[in-house]
């Protein structure tokens, strides 16, 4: 906590607001808009926040893609002391079933690479998983959201479909995993990242808020089958989000 304290107060100069939206004695499922790359800052402030508001005896794990432990062991170890664990539907259940709340960004690395001009945009690339979690287990789902973060580096663009072009020609991947998304960027330490390469964060400011509770219509397991209701709920989650970070850039903008 001393650790990522110093980045919270001194590096990222972080402000939040809207933790009075997490109900008190409740189990919920975060959900989050990706930003900034590998190191993505704004989950690690978050986990941070929770922890220094609501101490160990409250718990809560992050999912964060199973790449990470492999392209970056230090950095998941890490994270792993603030409660991160590998990005699975039966690791979010079994995190549920220990009492515990469960921080999701379901965009994953199309969303934490996506281009510097779409920040402000959020971006699920279609994954519904959370929602159908959320439906069978009966959590509220808090939406989380966060500027500054995507501004620590800068994506010029996604070359992924060039990249398994030239990877089906023989070039290999790096750490011989598919990435999902090939990004090029500006940031350091590299200047110009190519690929989805491990970048040290700007010392830009971050602001978090964390909103109002969405209640669904329906829970149960039967709700989480219905393919029409789950993409419903999907829409519902993603207006609601645009619709807050619209609002919480307006004010940088």
């Amino acid at each position: 906590m001393p650790f990522w304290g110093w980045f919270y107060q001194y590096y990222f100069r972080v402000a939040t607001e809207g933790w009075q939206h997490i109900p008190s004695q409740q189990q919920v499922l975060l959900v989050g808009s990706h930003n900034g790359g590998l190191f993505s800052p704004d989950m690690i402030m978050t986990m941070y926040d929770w922890f220094r508001r609501f101490g160990s005896e409250r718990l809560v794990y992050g999912l964060m893609h199973p790449h990470v432990w492999k392209i970056n062991p230090g950095f998941a170890q890490l994270a792993e002391k603030t409660g991160a664990i590998e990005a699975h539907p039966k690791m979010a259940i079994a995190a549920l079933q220990a009492n515990a709340s469960v921080l999701v960004y379901p965009g994953g690395a199309q969303d934490v690479f996506r281009p510097h001009n779409q920040r402000y945009k959020i971006n699920f690339a279609g994954r519904k998983s959370f929602i159908k979690l959320a439906l069978k287990h009966e959590v509220p789902i808090i939406p989380l959201i966060s500027i500054g973060a995507h501004d620590t580096l800068i994506v010029v663009g996604d070359f992924y479909d060039l990249a398994q072009q030239l990877h089906q020609q023989g070039m290999p991947w790096l750490f011989d995993l598919d990435p999902q998304v090939f990004p090029i960027y500006l940031g350091l330490p590299w200047g110009l990242g190519i690929g989805p390469l491990p970048n040290i964060p700007l010392p830009i400011k971050i602001k978090t808020r964390v909103c109002p509770p969405i209640i669904f219509e329906q829970y149960g397991a039967k709700a989480a089958k219905d393919r029409h209701y789950v993409d419903a709920c999907y829409d519902l989650v993603v207006t609601r989000m645009q619709q807050q970070l619209d609002d919480l850039a307006s004010f940088k903008l």
